[in-house]
């Protein structure tokens, strides 16, 4: 049996437990893969291992260390999502399209890591082309909550939310258009980083244009996140949006003293479970305790914005369709999970000028959040309306306005992805009937460092690293 103690080790104390010999890179490795095949059957939250790379790996990790050439990541197990490409080794994308693709490039991100000398264990589940907030494909099925195996991790990163939250690896990488790694990481009781737009050279789709794409880390403590993210952020040419790198404190201070924040329960329009709210106003608390102002404010959106997010991802994945072949979709329709066709058959039905015209209103509601950024450091909001749904309902169940007006939805992270230029960070707020809640913070643009000195500060005083699922 895996070593639970060791399971659940951040990255930053086991790359201190190897520099003092405490323990060793192979026996991480091994404990990682042992605790994959304990869970595994039941979560499903990998599609791919590597046990005799990874043990080769481990082995010159070791190495390494012996000779006092070890690297920031050396020996630190991680998984990759399905979704990102990696040279050599089949990437499916949830999708029976590309069940035999292997590609023959490494994305900047995984180059990065690699070269810090993290050792990939597998590869994560993922909806088909990362379309969900349910992680189930066509490929691989239904993956599951390690606090819950009848609820959903969430998506499109489930894979990587359940692998970290069930002590497989203390890092995952996750792809965020809509709430990626926010989703799953709020679902499963982690740490979930959606950075500033091209904080991480974004590389893996096929324009460098798209304006609500990140890469970011699923982790179970800030310190994590933020390792992570000084690994692979940077610019670089691959990526034309990509961001100088940023000045990031290590490990962050969480000194939030005198520090001014925005606290808004439903965004103007997004009915919130009475349980998440009670661990957001929670969260509020421990912050006004740590030394912050809190104003609970009037964003003033309105459910618009989901329905311009839906538009603008609906005509990306019926663009990415035809890019990825010739072939009819009808023609493919069986293949393909029902979310995925839903949504090209909607984007090859939005004409260009009501696209355009999308832009006009977006920008209105980014300048409300503006303007209350400009008086506040961050707006705390939750990351999901409701906690874990059941495996079996999908995203369109979630389009219901109530009698007070509000609408009955699952995340509140598409809307932050329409202002991409700010971080946004969820972590851990509580628990309602077993199930956790999260906080998401949404800081001023491009200051990640702000957003991950705030989740330190929530972590500081509402610690959560020391639970975890019985499983």
């Amino acid at each position: 049996m895996a070593d639970l103690d060791l399971c659940y080790t951040p990255a930053t104390e086991l790359a201190r437990k190897y520099r003092s010999r405490e323990v060793s890179p192979l026996e991480v490795i091994q404990n990682s893969l042992d605790r994959i095949d304990e869970v595994n059957p039941a979560l499903n939250c990998f599609c791919f291992t590597y046990p005799e790379e990874a043990l080769a790996k481990a082995r010159a990790a070791e190495q390494a260390f012996a000779s006092g050439s070890a690297r920031p990541l050396e020996g630190i197990p991680l998984a990759i999502k399905d979704f990102t490409p990696t040279r050599g080794k089949v990437t499916t994308r949830g999708s029976r399209l590309l069940e035999n693709w292997v590609p023959d490039w490494d994305p900047v991100l995984v180059q990065r890591l690699e070269a810090a000398g993290a050792i990939m264990v597998g590869k994560t589940t993922t909806p088909e082309f990362a379309t969900s907030g349910f992680t189930d494909s066509p490929l691989w099925g239904i993956t599951r909550n390690p606090w819950n195996t009848a609820r959903t991790p969430g998506g499109s990163s489930g894979g990587s939310g359940a692998a970290v939250a069930s002590g497989c690896v203390p890092i995952a990488e996750g792809t965020d258009m809509g709430g990626s790694v926010r989703i799953p990481a709020a679902l499963c009781g982690i740490v979930g980083l959606k950075p500033s737009l091209g904080r991480i050279p974004m590389d893996i789709i096929d324009t460098a244009y798209c304006n609500i794409s990140h890469f970011g880390p699923l982790a179970r403590s800030v310190g994590d996140a933020t390792l992570f993210l000084d690994i692979v952020q940077g610019e670089h040419p691959a990526d034309i949006q990509s961001l100088p790198r940023c000045k990031l404190d290590f490990p962050p201070s969480g000194n939030v003293e005198g520090m001014k924040f925005a606290l808004d329960v439903t965004l103007g329009f997004c009915a919130v479970d009475a349980d998440v709210e009670a661990n957001l106003r929670s969260t509020a608390n421990a912050l006004r305790e740590a030394g912050a102002i809190i104003e609970e404010v009037n964003l003033g959106w309105d459910a618009r914005i989901i329905d311009l997010w839906n538009g603008s991802w609906a005509i990306f994945m019926a663009a990415a369709y035809r890019q990825l072949t010739d072939v009819p979709l009808d023609e493919n329709r069986e293949r393909m999970s029902e979310g995925l066709v839903r949504l090209i058959e909607t984007g090859l039905q939005t004409d260009a000028v009501s696209a355009r015209q999308w832009e006009f209103e977006r920008t209105r509601y980014w300048r409300k959040l503006g303007a209350v950024l400009e008086d506040h450091h961050a707006l705390l909001c939750p990351t999901m309306a409701i906690t874990a749904p059941p495996v079996e309902m999908r995203d369109w169940d979630f389009d219901q306005v109530n009698e007070q007006g509000l609408l009955e939805c699952m995340d509140m992270t598409a809307q932050f992805n329409y202002t991409a230029q700010c971080p946004a960070i969820s972590v851990p707020s509580g628990f309602a009937n077993g199930l956790p809640t999260a906080t998401q913070v949404v800081a001023r643009r491009w200051d990640d460092a702000l957003a991950l000195r705030i989740a330190a500060a929530i972590e500081k005083s509402m610690p959560w690293s020391h639970l975890h699922p019985d499983i």
